[in-house]
């Protein structure tokens, strides 16, 4: 009820407008990685389905990635789906996720500011586990936009950050068995480019919020966030807006990074 009387009377319009010009005048994370965190929790909260409650949120990441544009980030890595839920999920709502993944991978080929700011899509996991409509759609939205490279949108589908970390002392361990590489030059750079986000310009982010007031990192991007920012916010996905995107963004701006020291 509050919420909705500050917007009618613009408060909320004009605390942004304030956010944006505070936000504007320092650089903006160059990468953003988000846990999409509530769209359950969300739609049973408004007594909708669970499908409402992920198609929902399939909007807010498109509004999500506008903002990120508007802002001059980077990269933006979305968190859509873990190996663990694949698992431990009702089969009747991981097949919701399926179906509104692919609807989304539809609408963003054809969104015009997405074509227009030269966004790549890259996607992380084990593609080869997903349903093959599944695999398809996304493999096609790789592959249109594998010739843009101004930003990037990184989506961890079928994704376990342990399972990475694994896969990838597997390459490494395949290269030395071959000669190609040597024992003696794997440090962390040289491990880090067998990631899946080796290729990436910026591939460890910045800054990594999670939605809905859970605080852990539920297995993602273990390596990469090392020395990361990380904002937790008491929102679910379905409802972030544009003013916890910057508020977000303003905390970080804030903070003196440390690297470990």
């Amino acid at each position: 009820m509050i919420r909705h009387l500050l917007r009618a009377f613009g408060v909320y319009a004009l605390y942004e407008a304030l956010l944006l010009r505070g936000v504007s005048k320092r650089e903006p994370p160059r990468h953003i990685a988000v846990i999409l965190d509530g769209n359950r929790r969300w739609a049973k909260q408004n007594g909708l389905s669970i499908e409402e409650g992920y198609r929902m949120g399939a909007k807010r990441v498109e509004e999500l990635l506008r903002w990120c544009l508007e802002l001059g980030v980077n990269t933006v890595t979305l968190y859509v789906l873990s190996l663990e839920n694949m698992i431990r999920r009702p089969k009747e709502e991981v097949e919701t996720i399926y179906k509104v993944l692919v609807e989304s991978t539809e609408r963003f080929l054809l969104d015009e500011e997405v074509r227009s700011k030269g966004v790549r899509v890259k996607v992380i996991g084990r593609n080869w586990v997903l349903p093959e409509e599944v695999a398809s759609a996304l493999e096609r939205l790789e592959r249109e936009t594998s010739h843009n490279s101004n930003h990037f949108l990184i989506l961890a589908v079928a994704y376990g950050g342990r399972d990475e970390i694994i896969q990838a002392v597997r390459r490494v361990a395949h290269d030395v068995s071959r000669g190609e590489l040597s024992l003696e030059d794997v440090n962390e750079d040289v491990f880090s480019r067998y990631l899946f986000t080796g290729e990436l310009p910026f591939p460890e982010p910045d800054l990594v919020i999670r939605t809905s007031g859970e605080e852990r990192i539920s297995n993602f991007l273990l390596w990469q966030i090392a020395y990361s920012e990380l904002i937790f916010l008491d929102v679910y996905w379905p409802e972030f807006r544009r003013i916890d995107l910057l508020r977000a963004i303003r905390t970080y701006q804030a903070r003196s990074r440390r690297f470990g020291a």
